[in-house]
């Protein structure tokens, strides 16, 4: 039984494929992929030391004790 349905399975004919052709070459999704990740690397570049700039910083001369 299981040998005629695997037989009938592998005779039925296979539809033709059709080829999904993409708007750019596929290197260039890489590409995009790499400026996106370069602009978000500018935007969390451009806060690094902010807290410390906009923490009130105590006179140099004077501890708190």
């Amino acid at each position: 039984m299981t040998s005629s349905l695997v037989s009938l399975n592998a005779t039925a004919p296979v539809p033709p494929l059709h080829e999904n052709a993409l708007p750019m070459p596929h290197i260039f999704y890489g590409i995009i992929a790499i400026c996106v990740f370069l602009a978000l690397l500018a935007i969390l570049w451009s806060f690094r030391n902010v807290a410390s700039k906009t923490r009130p910083t105590r006179p140099q001369g004077k501890s708190e004790h």
